[in-house]
């Protein structure tokens, strides 16, 4: 779950832990959004560090036959905090629109575990596109799919979507970057 870099930051901030939110089922990206707005609003960015709402891509197969990749949230009506829990912090995550409370006693959130937190968000972490450090013009090999272990030049790179279009052989083929290694 967490890098050096977040095991330092949690030592400097004792009290810092991940707490769950309950909010109204389907308002969890919104409730998000206004957290997010009001951390920077109210000054809060030393106490409430990272708002996530736990989703996994899931494949689904429409009427058609074709396969699409939408995102499923993992436990619908909660999202997780990373904060110190202070009469303001607690105040500014409680009182944002679309929060019901937090899990745990009212007015004493319980912390999750180091243990559950890493259950929790590193399956979201390897579920992130890994990171290819390669340019138009680069050749890569492919290392799934149809054309398995060829190596083609890669024509484009859509960074936002984690794809490439690669050209093996002449043919155009698109990749997830997941699909492709650097030579």
């Amino acid at each position: 779950m967490a890098d050096k870099d977040e095991l330092d930051l949690r030592q400097d901030n004792p009290g810092r832990a991940w707490y769950v939110i309950h909010t109204y089922s389907g308002y969890e990206n919104k409730v998000k959004a206004n957290l997010e707005r009001l951390i920077h609003t109210a000054g809060m960015e030393k106490m409430i560090f990272n708002v996530v709402v736990p989703v996994e891509d899931e494949v689904e197969i429409r009427d058609d036959g074709q396969k699409k990749i939408v995102p499923r949230k993992v436990f619908p009506g909660y999202v997780l905090v990373d904060m110190i829990v202070d009469e303001r912090s607690w105040y500014v995550v409680r009182n944002t629109t679309g929060v019901t409370g937090f899990v745990g006693s009212e007015k004493h959130p319980i912390p999750l575990t180091e243990a559950e937190a890493a259950r929790i968000l590193k399956p979201l972490e390897a579920a992130k596109a890994p990171e290819l450090h390669v340019q138009v013009g680069d050749v890569i090999r492919i290392k799934s799919g149809v054309f398995e272990n060829y190596t083609g030049k890669i024509s484009e790179i859509d960074e936002e979507k984690a794809r490439l279009k690669v050209l093996v052989d002449d043919t155009p083929i698109d990749l997830d970057y997941s699909q492709v290694e650097e030579i």
